[in-house]
């Protein structure tokens, strides 16, 4: 059997395995990175936040990407009938990037892709993991090719950024069950042939059809957009009785004021994709000779597009932390990197948990706006979770709740 010897393999060609990779690569280490699918391909997350932005400049993807003139993401608004809450990526209380990108995730994954190509790192498409032993931190890959042939890659190390093939935690057994309430979503993309002019046509929204329901509609700049509907994946498949996933998205279109008349019988560009109880999380993020990045790890739901600034803020983590300890610098990996991770992982999850108890939905809409709340909110949808300076990250686990109860009380006491 074929062999090779590296110094890391990266398992996926995704967002954080590119950065890794092209971090890495600058810094002298020996890389092969293997990828089941042939690029371009489709894949959800196509809404990023700004601190991804921090990821690709340091790892020298940047002017690639820039070069694409994707869609600039200013802010986010959120829409619940006739209520609008619109964030600002350049008012918020963390410093930070005050933009990033709407992209078609094929465009964009494949512009990374071919970068890392350019700069020469050994990048193989269409190869398969089919199994993974450990000597140590040693490491013996079997992989197959598009042609059925088999080879064994020697790693000193392994980045898993497999994204929703999870080849790790599913050959290690590492799979167990995320915290969040089960939720699925449908979409696609649309030529968006009724979008308005100006602002307007190329805001990211968010259209809440129901306290747990919701819409995305994301422009990207070649006229396409990307349409999703999100809620209990009861309810999802409530949308369809023929579990039909274009009726379902079409349904569910029907029931946006705001957007019907935009979207209602425009034709979908591919057959809408249904991601079913989409919530991921493992055992653990590391072993020896292995770290987890990105969807191979955690994911926890895209009602703030967290998904790739997690994926290349663990990439990018576990690159240097491999390189660390290959200048023989001691790692604890318990504390750098799990520990680190998990903390800016929890802040989101309770930002998730609450938008669906809506009570972050009761802070959005309440008006008057309270403008340093909504500042110190949104450099944590900025992707700022590891500011501990601000309260909303300190705090996380109960500010959010006490504060919409405080609300919801003072506007019954006006009620009455």
């Amino acid at each position: 059997m074929l062999q090779e010897f590296v110094d890391v393999l990266i398992i996926g060609a995704g967002p954080s395995g590119c950065v890794s990779a092209s971090y890495l690569h600058k810094n002298g280490i020996k890389i092969k990175v293997v990828e089941k699918t042939k690029f371009p391909r489709i894949v959800v997350g196509e809404s990023l936040i700004p601190r991804v932005m921090d990821h690709f400049a340091e790892a020298e993807l940047f002017e690639c990407l820039d070069a694409m003139n994707f869609e600039k993401k200013l802010g986010a608004r959120f829409i619940r009938g006739e209520e609008i809450c619109v964030f600002d990526f350049s008012d918020k209380f963390t410093k930070g990037w005050d933009w990033t990108w709407q992209v078609p995730r094929a465009d964009f994954d494949n512009t990374m892709a071919q970068e890392v190509i350019r700069k020469g790192i050994d990048l193989e498409f269409e190869s398969e993991v089919i199994s993974v032993t450990f000597e140590g931190k040693n490491s013996t890959t079997v992989v197959k090719d598009k042609d059925g042939n088999l080879k064994e890659i020697h790693a000193k190390f392994i980045i898993d950024s497999s994204g929703y093939g999870r080849v790790l935690p599913r050959l290690l057994d590492l799979d167990t069950p995320s915290k969040l309430d089960p939720h699925s979503s449908i979409f696609t993309h649309v030529v968006d042939v009724n979008r308005p002019e100006g602002e307007e046509g190329t805001m990211i929204s968010f259209d809440i059809l129901e306290t747990e329901v919701w819409l995305w509609v994301i422009p990207f700049s070649n006229g396409n957009t990307s349409l999703g509907v999100v809620g209990p994946t009861s309810f999802i498949n409530s949308l369809s009785e023929n579990k039909d996933n274009a009726e379902a998205l079409k349904n569910a279109i029907q029931l946006s004021d705001y957007y019907i008349k935009r979207f209602a019988g425009v034709d979908f560009i591919f057959e809408p994709v249904k991601l079913e109880n989409y919530s991921r999380s493992v055992k653990k993020m590391y072993g020896d000779g292995f770290a987890l990045t990105g969807n191979s790890s955690e994911f926890l739901d895209p009602v703030f597009s967290s998904g790739v600034a997690f994926a290349t803020e663990s990439g990018m983590l576990a690159a240097k932390l491999f390189l660390k300890e290959s200048q023989g610098i001691t790692v604890d990996w318990e504390t750098e990197f799990t520990g680190y991770m998990k903390r800016g992982i929890a802040v989101f999850t309770t930002y998730v948990k609450e938008w669906y108890t809506g009570n972050l939905q009761t802070l959005f809409f309440h008006q008057p706006e309270n403008l340093e709340v909504k500042r110190k909110i949104c450099a944590v949808l900025a992707g700022y979770v590891w500011d501990e300076d601000n309260p909303f990250v300190k705090k996380h686990d109960n500010l959010i709740k006490n504060m919409a109860h405080l609300l919801e009380m003072e506007s019954a006491q006006k009620k009455s």
